[in-house]
């Protein structure tokens, strides 16, 4: 837990910083189809900066969304060569293949779905891709989920700021397991 307390207070002193923009933009750009838990970085910018909280929601869903298509493109145009390898690096062949069939059955509702919960969105772009989901639709209903979602966390900050603040330094611990196991949760769903 130390070296976790340790990020997170390194990536809080990095809140301030002339580049912190581009960091967000660029972190919630690469989650969308690589393996990073960014909300908490999120609800960090928006603990440090309060006044802020919806630039940072606006930034976070832009860029999500960006590297959502990013995620798209690999599943439907670099498959063979990029997508299988990333996804057998992220997820197991058979998650994979069961989140293929869901988003054939599903495809808008999953899109919504993994969007906005913990489930990893970057099995649902590549997917999205691999099955040839028309683009707008897409785009339209990652918009709606990773908007909701980045939107809900910087309000509820934005509004309880300081109180979110004390009750993240006081339970820290707790959290970080709470957010561990929900985590696994989410890649066991997808089995």
């Amino acid at each position: 837990m130390k070296f976790i307390r340790k990020i997170y207070d390194w990536m809080a002193s990095k809140v301030h910083s002339k580049y912190a923009i581009w960091w967000l933009a660029c972190l919630f750009f690469v989650e969308a189809f690589f393996f990073f838990p960014v909300d908490p970085l999120l609800i960090l910018f928006c603990i440090q900066n309060n006044k802020r909280s919806f630039f940072y929601a606006s930034i976070s869903t832009i860029s999500s969304i960006l590297g959502g298509l990013a995620g798209y493109a690999i599943g439907a145009l670099m498959w063979q060569s990029i997508g299988i390898k990333l996804v057998s690096w992220l997820i197991s062949e058979t998650t994979f293949n069961n989140a293929v069939l869901k988003y054939k059955i599903y495809q808008h509702w999953a899109v919504l779905i993994a969007g906005f919960t913990p489930l990893p969105y970057k099995a649902i772009t590549l997917s999205a891709g691999f099955c040839n989901l028309p683009i707008m639709p897409f785009v339209i209903f990652s918009f709606i989920s990773r908007g909701a979602r980045f939107f809900l966390v910087s309000g509820a900050i934005y509004i309880w700021g300081e109180q979110i603040k004390d009750f993240i330094d006081r339970h820290f611990n707790q959290l970080v397991v709470l957010f561990t196991v929900i985590l696994i949760l989410s890649f066991w769903l997808l089995k």
